[in-house]
């Protein structure tokens, strides 16, 4: 080599490499955010220069899948992330003096040019890629102390409350606003903000601040927005109203003094009268202390606003909303709101005063500067047009029903179902239904407790006193500023009394409910062994508090808080959450959608979790029995077996409460001496296997694979489930079955690729990023990671984890499909005569209960739904019964089933042709196919092979 080319390779060995010029230049991007844009101080900076360099390499890993953005936009998430965790987490003098100049997460997002929901997206992504950095810098109770969920929940909560505003101001007042002296109406324009509606989003974000602890109810805020509305009727001028007071189904409620505005605003929005009429006070009261108006009796003022309307307990403001005050009030409350934001709000929510405005094309929320759209969950028409979902999510929707039927809806005039809507319908059955409940044991139930060997009724009294006070402690919650924090407090108190006695009545209700249903099938009123249990009363208890909180949209206890305030884990209540659907038949539909959602997330990852295995959970003293945690890593052994799991029948044949709850080590009578921890686990696997069922049905009906290879899937998880048990620790089911599927496809020689089966499985309700994101490993098994506790991709979970344990399983799957593919004929002639030991025989692919909607045709995308009993009832009124026909009835007596549909036919033509046929090809296959996934069903090769490779070779990270 001569020396100009061996000295021209020196110099460019000096040179920086393109790699690093591009982390120099990233770290620059974030010191200037640091300084010069958030203006922190130089000891804080410092600290998250250091941390951005410790997790360089972090962000290089998920730069390329998170969401659909571009790298530098995720650079911008990463790096607004990371800040306002130092600014929150960092120690010391160079924190900030006080949380009064502390910077926000309002002024974060807006130097980087980031909307608050495309943040929140990606925080909990963010926070398990971050958490090994974090941790050790800050510990391990790091997110807790940032209140990072509940912050999240927040900006869903607002964003739900603002749209529930925004359609019921544009239900009353037309969109106006005033413009030098004179009134400027625009028609036609959705997101035309009039300084009316500014006024009431302004004046509930002062009350939320000034009033409010942080982080309140759904409800609370709901009756709140109400109440607001009564204002602004009263004083919006009449010549903006959408309605007439006199003949408006808004108002009904009507006597000779006129229409009773807040008793009708109650029954419109199925809102607490006696809350709404409390909550008038509070915000009158806050007009008069923030605005500085003075208020009157509104039956003494002879205003056009209040003809029609008893204002014989109202209050009104003279010149509250006049042309002249309505800028000046508007300015007093930004003011006083700019304020609130110095001192202890992260997230400026007047931004919220219209959500829809501030969606950009892509579908994301645009708060501040540039539109950005990332890691969209699932398309909402994918979520709707899905052809089978989860029996144990799938609910179908609601008809207005009574309570004496079991589902108790109430009389809604809400057309479309809103997450508002939804809880404000549940809160009336806590109130209308539950309520009216003994705080006490009835004398029903006090007599099954004292039928037991030893009276229990005091014994239960004092627990359920103990545990409720655990949940609901008096001071709950904490101010948002300064100010009268022991009228905050008292408040507080008094919600979480009101929680409290609710939880109380209905345990009880349902825990006699139970007693009746045990006494009966045991034909015996002494139930000690269930009564006496810890354990199942703890369940119950936090049953009924999570109940009680999923109805008023709690955020501050949000699932699982109530598991750590009663002592038990995800496995006890998973034995409970059925028999109280059962024997609650007034439970609204949305409760029991909210207990099957829990029941799925125990299921599918939470009772997998490493429990405490003896910590003490309880909040008063230990629960003296042995739960029986599943996830015990160094007892559990599989009772899986074949006679335990069978899906012949549609529903699982649960052992008995008194089983379920008994000691571990004792015999459980009813499956002839088998201990009771045994019968239990059993149940527990064989839901797991049904929930795997489902979502392997699902998705492979997505992917389009012939019916042999679910059988496959399906076989494996079973095998997975009893021979590798432990693969299924603190991990996602979805993440075994998506292995699985791959592992399968190797095996039958299909070309599916982990980008497809990815690719179909963003469309399932269920699906989650972080199930194919983060994926929990154990750092010592492997030799590239660098901590103990570390989470990799799937793909490189399948390689460097699941292969090396299942591929035994797979080889000997490969060897048995020759074997399995045969016919039922040629399977039951096997079964006589015995099959190898070294090849299993393939159970047959659960019977599943039909899913709603159900593809019918394997070629074309056609799908059915039964039809709901309410529009069938609406069919058969007798104005309308005689133009239709049910299954199985005939239109004229002894007529044959032909002549009934021709009979049907003329009735609905009514003697006009009907002209060709049906067009499908209007929408064709090809374009719902692209929404729906590829269909792409081949099957493969039926050869046993010797030696399989199983591997991810080469794909794209596409995750």
């Amino acid at each position: 080599m001569s020396p100009g080319i061996a000295g021209m390779d020196m110099e460019e060995a000096k040179r920086p490499s393109a790699l690093q010029l591009a982390d120099d230049a990233m770290e620059a991007r974030f010191a200037n955010l640091c300084k010069s844009g958030v203006g922190i101080d130089e000891g804080t900076a410092e600290e998250a220069l250091a941390l951005f360099g410790e997790s360089k390499q972090i962000l290089s890993g998920i730069i390329s899948s998170v969401g659909s953005g571009s790298p530098e936009v995720v650079e911008r998430l990463w790096s607004a992330f990371l800040l306002y965790c130092v600014i929150r987490l960092c120690s010391g003098k160079e924190k900030q003096e006080s949380e009064d100049g502390r910077v926000k997460l309002s002024q974060i997002l807006e130097v980087a040019k980031l909307n608050a929901l495309d943040f929140f997206k990606e925080v909990s992504h963010f926070a398990v890629k971050a958490d090994s950095v974090l941790s050790n810098h800050y510990g391990p109770d790091w997110e807790k102390r940032m209140e990072l969920k509940e912050l999240h929940a927040n900006v869903d909560q607002l964003c739900c409350l603002s749209r529930f505003y925004k359609k019921a101001y544009h239900q009353l007042f037309k969109v106006s606003d005033t413009c030098n002296g004179r009134k400027l109406l625009v028609s036609n324009c959705e997101d035309y903000v009039s300084d009316y509606h500014c006024f009431g989003w302004l004046l509930f974000l002062a009350l939320r601040t000034n009033v409010f602890s942080r982080f309140k109810d759904l409800v609370t805020y709901t009756n709140a927005l109400v109440s607001i509305l009564a204002i602004l009727i009263l004083h919006v001028p009449i010549n903006l109203r959408n309605f007439a007071i006199s003949n408006s189904p808004f108002f009904t409620k009507k006597s000779d003094k006129g229409v009773d505005l807040l008793a009708s605003l109650s029954q419109s929005y199925d809102a607490s009268e006696v809350e709404l009429r409390r909550m008038m006070e509070t915000v009158n009261k806050l007009i008069a202390d923030v605005l500085k108006k003075k208020p009157c009796h509104a039956s003494e003022c002879k205003t056009e606003s209040l003809y029609n309307i008893n204002a014989d307990e109202l209050t009104y403001f003279e010149d509250l909303l006049d042309e002249k005050s309505l800028q000046n009030n508007l300015l007093i409350l930004n003011r006083d709101y700019d304020e609130i934001i110095k001192s202890k709000c992260e997230l400026d929510e007047r931004l919220f005063l219209n959500v829809e405005a501030s969606f950009d094309a892509n579908g994301g929320l645009n708060f501040s500067g540039d539109a950005v759209s990332l890691s969209r969950e699932r398309d909402n028409n994918a979520a709707v047009t899905t052809p089978t979902k989860s029996i144990i999510t799938c609910v179908a929707s609601h008809p207005a029903t009574s309570p004496t039927n079991g589902n108790f809806v109430g009389n809604s005039r809400m057309v479309q179902w809103t997450p508002v809507s939804s809880t404000m319908t549940t809160a009336k059955w806590l109130r209308e239904v539950v309520s009216p409940f003994p705080s006490r044991p009835s004398t029903g139930l006090q007599h099954f407790l004292e039928s037991c060997d030893n009276d229990l009724t005091s014994t239960v009294i004092h627990r359920v006193n103990i545990i409720l006070e655990a949940i609901f402690p008096c001071h709950y919650g904490e101010r948002c500023i300064s100010g009268s924090l022991q009228g905050a407090n008292l408040m507080d108190s008094v919600w979480a009394e009101q929680r409290k006695l609710e939880s109380l009545k209905l345990y009880y209700r349902v825990l006699e409910s139970i007693c009746k249903a045990e006494s009966q099938r045991l034909s015996d009123n002494n139930l000690t062994s269930l009564l006496s249990s810890e354990r199942f009363h703890r369940c119950m208890l936090a049953c009924a508090s999570e109940l009680v909180l999923a109805t008023h949209k709690t955020v501050t206890m949000m699932f699982p808080a109530v598991l750590e305030r009663t002592g038990i884990t995800a496995f006890d209540l998973s034995k409970i959450i059925e028999s109280f659907v059962r024997h609650e038949e007034t439970l609204p539909r949305e409760l029991k959608r909210h207990l099957n959602s829990l029941e799925e997330r125990l299921l599918e990852s939470m009772s997998w979790e490493k429990g405490p295995n003896g910590d003490s959970r309880s909040p008063k003293r230990l629960c003296g029995e042995n739960r029986g945690v599943v996830t015990d890593h160094n007892t559990l052994k599989s009772p899986v077996r074949e006679n335990l799991i069978s899906f012949n029948s549609p529903k699982l044949k649960l052992p008995s409460l008194q089983s379920a709850f008994a000691s571990p080590a004792c015999p459980n009578p009813s499956t002839g001496g088998e201990p009771c921890a045994e019968a239990g686990i059993s149940c527990f696997f064989s839901k797991i296997l049904k929930l795997a069922a489902i979502r392997i049905r699902s998705l492979c009906e997505r992917l389009g694979v012939p019916q042999q290879f679910l059988e496959h899937v399906y076989f494996l998880i079973q095998q997975i489930l009893s021979q590798r048990t432990a693969l299924f620790f603190n991990r996602h089911i979805d993440q075994l079955i998506l292995c699985s599927i791959y592992g399968v496809n190797k095996i039958l020689n299909l070309d599916l690729t982990f980008k497809a089966i990815i690719y179909n499985y963003r469309k399932q309700p269920q699906c989650r990023t972080q199930v194919f994101r983060n994926v929990y490993i154990n750092g010592s098994s492997i030799h590239n990671t660098k901590n103990g506790h570390e989470h990799i991709d799937i793909i490189t979970f399948y390689n460097a984890v699941f292969i090396p344990s299942v591929k035994p399983l797979l080889v000997e799957l490969g060897s048995s499909k020759v074997e399995n593919s045969n016919s039922l004929a040629q399977d039951k002639c096997n079964n006589s005569i015995g099959h190898i030991p070294s090849s299993p025989r393939l159970s047959t692919f659960p019977n599943l209960p039909d899913m709603s909607p159900k593809k019918v045709s394997a070629s074309h995308n056609v799908y059915v739904s039964p039809l709901r009993q309410s529009k069938m009832d609406a069919l058969l009124a007798p104005s309308s019964k005689s133009y239709y026909a049910c299954v199985g009835e005939s239109t004229h007596a002894f007529q044959s089933p032909s002549k009934d549909l021709m009979v049907i036919n003329s009735r609905l033509n009514c003697g006009r042709r009907v002209g060709g046929r049906l067009n499908f090809d209007l929408v064709s296959d090809s374009i719902v196919a692209g929404s729906l996934g590829p269909q792409n069903g081949s099957s493969g090769s039926s050869a046993a092979a010797t030696a399989i490779d199983v591997t991810v070779k080469s794909e794209p990270p596409d995750l």
